[in-house]
């Protein structure tokens, strides 16, 4: 047998031992197993509806259950009263009042034929009526004795004691007064104030929700009548009150120690607690006022020997405290709970507890004691069994029961004695999948006694499973490390013992490893925006229905933990309205039921930074101060400045204006101020991505007032009159004011006279000088005022008084004409004298007069040139060649135009013509091409004929040749001697004694022959069958006719003459198919049409004029038909009425 040598492996029994519990096949018996059950206590409180014993096995044949009451047996069938589950061994026990009878400790025993299981210990426990112990109150002396106000409770479940008033009051406790832990309430010494007969005991009992009140107690304390004939006060040595001798405490690990020492004595004694020979525990808490000792959650390190010490001014006391740290039961080895042994094997069951004390173990089998049953292949040393060569017999639950006085710990250990032939639990013929370089297992479980050994070998194709990468696992799985291609196939195991043999087929197969091979990528965006991660993935064809995308943000799955803004589909993640919440580490996860990919990008959300802080003044001065702030978070944009604002509450309050920009890396800045100003300043922080909401203000800090800085700027002295001045200025802002009172001193004076300032104050900020010369020079300055003094002296600004229209016109006027468009026009200066303002500039004035190709009259249209500053010529472009002008110039200032010169006269030479408006190309035939074309608009001049060109364009274009029509009134042309089939392109210009003008194009191609004889031929037979189809519906209708006039027995003739004519059907009645010309020199009939249609012309009575019907198209042979509208030019002349001969 072929397979993996030295790598076969029995299972061993110890596999089976170290589960919880084996998997033992449907049909093989098994032992019962205690799947549910009810331990520890239960209390009957007054509101449960009932008490619930849950008892549940499995176990095959199945199990049935029994109870025990107090180690009596208790039959459930027996009490009607019980609710029982027939399902189970579970029942109810209701509340009634005769529950009491109940109260005691239940087991239940699950058996089958194989053995029986047993439930831990539950009790049930019937509280009685909470009720006080009675105690008799005595009378005590005062300043002398001690007084313990008793308030004994039995009670099962008592949670809280309390001492109070009668009218609840809490009594005030200290280190005379308290409670103990046992509810009494002790007085450390009694005074005649502690008389009151309205002392009373209240106990709380959570669990049953109840409060019982004692009695009102009464308590008197008189002194000795030798204490008040002396009024003198007996003192007392400290004694202890409680507890009352030494004595021992037992306490459980992970408890709360409490040690109370409450003493008498009068000055009331103070108490301090001692751990002998070591320091307290570091728990160690100090309570009601120094007379209670708690340690919480206690070790063993808090047992030993503890000391409270009592003292006061006559001496002290002192009380020892042994304290014994305990725990309850636990498992230091706990027993298998399921083992299955061959006949004939030792079985070893073993059973390890610790506790303080050291529990007591007790064995049993099937719920009775061990020594019920005599064998000698028994052994039981200390804390085993030892069933020596076991037989079916031996097959049963074992119990161990580990116990001190802190309770007991209760294991059911099933062992299962028996011969089974191997039997495969995996099953057959299942196909694994792994991914190239992973590692697989595949799995080979076996059910069997004594255990069978395994064997693996590889089936198709065959191979040896030797070598580091195959391992066999004590479940008999196969693990194959690192797959590689070869590994795909099929595999056998096969597993055999002494009892009989049984093999299992398995097939692996390699897939292709999923990964991303676009992964999301870090980015930064702006908050409010949207993010997008796009994560592109490459998996097997055969996993792409199971293929899983996940995204998750810093570990947390996106769509499970993060619900609105989060949208996903097929690998993108879209994150609507970003916020500073999204940023973090987003991964996408890419998975199969084989093999995972992840790939990670993190998202820097951007925003614009929040306010800046604490905002703080120092350097106090009259007219500076320095701001002092605090940058805040910047959003992962660092700030590149701050801006920094004031607002002043005098003149324009809640208005904030910029005083200073500084850098980002600046937190602090010196601010100049203005006086008598209540300022206070807010930061605003800026980065790339905008500005910061403002900062919280400042404090305000206001300045004394003083005379202003500076005077008025932007002085402006204008003329809107020939004999005033008006002065205007910029004035000061408010806050320039620097104090109250403003004013302005104006002063002027004529420019280079000496005489004295005419000066004015005001508060406005403009004034009006009148009765002066037209356009003198002045000088003219303004100084501000306030209550506090004078600004600076202010500096001497020079203007003009009001100007006047310029007396005289440009001289010398003279034109050169340059072409038939552009003008050169010159002329003299006016004196300054004359002009009387100052200078705008010259404006030329021009209009044309006549046509010189027709000779007439054209209504004076003037254009007009403004030539600002002082100059003498110009250029006037934009004129019509072969025309007749006129000419005129004047200045103007800012009052307005003077007189124009006299008109000057000229006339613009011929120029070449414009483009014609349209060419086409028609009629395409084997050596022939007809184009069509119309004159152009303006011609310019006399037109004199065309300049056609044409050259053939295919692959590469041919020689360009010429044509020239020299006929004005031609507009077409048939180009002959075309090679055929080929593509040409044509350029047509119109042409004056000038020259050309620009050309237009268009392109048409010559046919082959044959192309021309297939047109024939189609064109024949679709008339062929055209005329088919109409004579198959003639036949239609009078067959429909016929059909009629049987069936109504008359034909409605007169109905049908009077019916009046479709007028779009004789239209079409009326149409004439369109007529060819054989001749291709001869204008075709449309082309004739196309030329006769147009109105005549005055000058003219035979002529062929262009078509301007809107609805005019192509004629079949290409021609056109009222191309273009609003053409009305005269475009051919015929003479003697027949169209002119077209040549080439």
């Amino acid at each position: 047998m072929r397979g993996l040598g030295s790598l076969i492996v029995g299972l061993l029994l110890a596999f089976f031992s170290t589960a919880f519990g084996l998997y033992f096949p449907p049909h093989v018996e098994q032992l019962p197993t205690i799947t549910a059950q009810t331990s520890g206590s239960l209390i009957a409180l007054p509101y449960d509806e009932n008490f619930l014993f849950k008892c549940e096995a499995k176990g095959n044949p199945r199990p049935t259950y029994r109870w025990t009451k107090d180690g009596m047996d208790f039959d459930l069938h027996k009490d009607s009263h019980l609710i029982i589950e027939e399902s189970s061994g579970t029942f109810l026990i209701p509340n009634t009042k005769e529950k009491t009878k109940y109260q005691g400790k239940y087991r239940c025993y699950a058996s089958n034929k194989l053995g029986t299981a047993i439930s831990e210990e539950s009790e049930l426990i019937v509280p009685s009526k909470s009720q006080f112990i009675n105690y008799k109150m005595g009378l005590f002396l005062g300043g002398l004795d001690a007084c313990p106000l008793r308030c004994p409770v039995a009670h099962v479940n008592l949670t809280l004691l309390s001492v109070l008033f009668s009218d609840l009051r809490h009594i005030e406790q200290n280190e005379r007064v308290s409670m103990g832990l046992n509810g009494n309430l002790y007085f450390s010494n009694t005074l005649v104030s502690d008389s009151r007969d309205d002392y009373c005991c209240f106990a709380s009992f959570s669990r049953i929700r109840t409060i019982v009140q004692k009695p009102r107690l009464v308590l008197r304390v008189k002194p000795s009548m030798w204490q008040e004939s002396h009024d003198i006060k007996i003192f007392q040595k400290p004694s202890i009150l409680v507890p009352s001798s030494h004595s021992t405490t037992y306490i459980k690990k992970g408890e709360e120690l409490e040690l109370e020492c409450i003493t008498e004595g009068l000055p009331t004694p103070a108490v301090e607690w001692i751990k002998m020979l070591e320091n307290l525990p570091t728990r160690t808490q100090i309570k009601n006022y120094g007379k209670l000792l708690t340690i919480s959650n206690i070790t063993d390190q808090v047992e030993g020997k503890y000391m409270c010490k009592a003292k006061n001014d006559l001496g002290e006391a002192e009380h020892h405290f042994q304290v014994v740290v305990e725990e309850p039961p636990s498992w230091q080895e706990e027993p298998v709970k399921s083992q299955l042994a061959e006949i004939g094997s030792d079985i070893h069951i073993k059973c390890s507890a610790r506790g303080k004390p050291q529990p007591t173990i007790t064995w049993k089998r099937n719920g009775q004691p061990l020594d019920d049953f005599p064998s000698t292949n028994y052994k039981v040393l200390d804390d085993r069994i030892i069933i020596l060569r076991a037989e079916q017999r031996d097959t049963a639950v074992y119990q161990c029961e580990a116990s001190n006085r802190h309770g007991t710990l209760l294991v059911n250990a099933n062992v299962l004695v028996m011969n089974h032939p191997p039997l495969i639990l995996t099953r057959n013929y299942l196909e694994y999948a792994t991914m190239l370089g992973k590692s697989v297992i595949m799995d080979c479980r076996v059910f069997s006694s004594p255990p069978a050994t395994i064997n693996w070998r590889r089936e198709d194709p065959e191979g040896s499973l030797d070598g580091e990468r195959y391992s066999l696992l004590k479940n008999g799985s196969l693990q194959i490390h690192k797959v590689e291609m070869e590994d795909m196939g099929q595999y056998k195991c096969l597993a055999n013992n002494s009892e009989g043999t049984m093999s299992l087929t398995t097939e692996l197969f390699i897939k292709d490893s999923t990964r991303i091979v676009e992964p999301p990528q870090d980015m930064k965006v702006k908050r409010g925006s949207m993010a997008e991660l796009e994560c592109q993935v490459e998996c097997d064809p055969t996993l792409r229905r199971e293929l899983e995308i996940l995204w998750m943000k810093d570990g947390m799955n996106i769509l499970s933990n993060f619900s609105e803004g989060y949208f996903t589909d097929d690998g993108i993640l879209q994150i609507v309205n970003v916020s500073h919440s999204d940023q973090g580490n987003y991964t996408c996860v890419v998975r199969t039921s084989l093999d995972q990919d992840t790939a990670s990008a993190y998202i820097t959300v951007l925003d614009v930074p929040d306010p800046p802080v604490q905002l703080t003044l120092s350097e106090l001065k009259d007219r500076s101060v320095r701001l002092q702030w605090v940058a805040a978070s910047d959003h992962n944009s660092p700030i590149t400045e701050f801006i920094i604002q004031y607002e002043e509450n005098h003149w324009e309050p809640e208005k904030w204006k910029e005083i200073i920009r500084v850098a980002g890396s600046q937190f602090s800045a010196p601010l100049t101020l203005y006086g008598h100003i209540n300022y206070q300043f807010r930061v605003i922080a800026v980065n790339a991505i905008g500005r910061s909401h403002p900062s919280m203000p400042s404090k305000r800090y206001k300045t004394p007032p003083c005379a202003p800085d500076r005077n008025p700027e932007n002085i402006k002295i204008e003329g809107h009159l020939p004999h005033q001045m008006d002065i205007s200025w910029e004035p000061l802002l408010p806050v320039e004011h620097n104090g109250p009172g403003l004013e302005y001193k104006l002063s002027y004076r004529l420019l280079g006279v000496e005489d004295s300032w005419k000066e004015q104050m005001m508060k406005r900020h403009s004034f009006v000088v009148r009765d002066t010369q037209t356009f003198v020079p002045y000088v003219v300055k303004i100084q501000a005022f306030n209550s506090h003094g004078w600004a600076p002296e202010p500096r001497v600004v020079t203007g003009y008084s009001g100007e006047d229209l310029p007396l005289a016109a440009p001289e010398d006027v003279s034109v050169e004409v340059l072409n038939s468009t552009l003008l050169r026009v010159s002329w003299s200066p006016v004196p300054q004298t004359a002009l009387r303002g100052h200078l705008g500039g010259y404006t030329v004035h021009w209009w044309q007069t006549q046509s010189l190709l027709n000779s007439k009259r054209i209504p004076s249209e003037r254009q007009s040139l403004t030539i600002p500053g002082n100059r003498s010529h110009t250029m006037v472009p934009g004129l019509k060649p072969f025309s007749e002008y006129s000419l005129t110039v004047n200045i103007f200032n800012r009052r307005g135009n003077g007189p124009s010169s006299s008109p000057v006269s000229f006339t613009t030479p011929q120029g070449v013509p414009e483009q014609p408006p349209i060419l086409r190309a028609t009629n395409f035939q084997k050596d022939s091409i007809t184009l069509v074309w119309a004159p152009p608009h303006e011609t310019n001049g006399f037109l004199m004929g065309y300049l056609l060109q044409y050259q053939t364009v295919n692959e590469t274009r041919g020689e360009l040749k010429s044509v020239n029509i020299n006929a004005p009134d031609t507009t077409q042309w048939v180009l002959r001697d075309l090679q055929d089939d080929n593509w040409y392109k044509f350029y047509l210009s119109a042409c004056t004694q000038v020259g050309c003008g620009s050309a237009i194009s268009e392109e048409g191609g010559t046919v082959s022959e044959a192309l021309s004889s297939k047109q024939l031929v189609a064109s024949q037979e679709w008339f062929v069958a055209i005329m088919c189809a109409v004579a198959l519906l003639t036949l239609l209708v009078l067959i429909g006719c016929f059909v009629l006039k049987n069936k109504f027995g008359k034909y409605a003739v007169k109905e049908k003459e009077e019916t009046p004519a479709d007028p779009e059907a004789q239209a079409m009645g009326e149409e004439s198919p369109c007529e060819y010309s054989d001749n291709d020199e001869k204008p075709l009939k449309s082309s004739q049409q196309l030329f006769t249609d147009i109105k005549e012309d005055d000058s003219s009575e035979d002529s062929s004029t262009m078509s301007e019907d809107d609805g005019s198209e192509f004629d079949e042979d290409g021609s056109f038909i009222g191309e273009y509208s609003g053409f009305r030019r005269r475009v051919s002349t015929e003479v003697n009425g027949h169209p002119p001969p077209v040549t080439s």
